[in-house]
C-alpha cells in the first residue's frame, strides 16, 4: 500500500465520518445532547413533553388536595385519640 497516495487520505477522511456517524447514533440513541455544526448542543424537541407537563400538573394538583384531605382525617384522629373520652363520646353521638 503507497502510504502517501490519495487513497490513504481518502481511508483516513472515511473511517473520521463513520466514527462520527455511529458516535452520534449511539449518543442519540441513549439521550445525550447532540453537537451542532459549530461544536454548539442541538437540543431535541420532544412533540410530547408539553402535554406531559399538563398531566403532571393536574396530577399533582390531585395528590396536593388528597393530601390536604389526609391531612384533616388525621388531625381528627389525633383528636379524638387524645380528648377525654366522656367529651369524644358526647361529640361522637351529637354527630350521629
Amino acid at each position: 500500500m503507497n502510504w502517501g497516495g490519495p487513497g490513504f487520505v481518502l481511508a483516513l477522511i472515511a473511517m473520521s465520518m463513520i466514527g462520527w456517524v455511529v458516535t452520534t447514533a449511539i449518543r442519540a440513541k441513549h439521550g445525550y445532547p447532540l453537537e451542532g455544526e459549530w461544536g454548539g448542543e442541538v437540543k431535541r424537541d420532544n412533540p410530547d413533553a408539553a402535554r406531559q407537563a399538563r398531566l403532571m400538573a393536574e396530577q399533582n394538583e390531585q395528590l396536593t388536595a388528597k393530601v390536604l384531605r389526609l391531612e384533616e382525617r388525621i388531625a381528627v384522629l389525633e383528636r379524638i385519640a387524645t380528648d377525654p373520652a366522656t367529651r369524644t363520646a358526647r361529640e361522637i353521638d351529637a354527630l350521629r
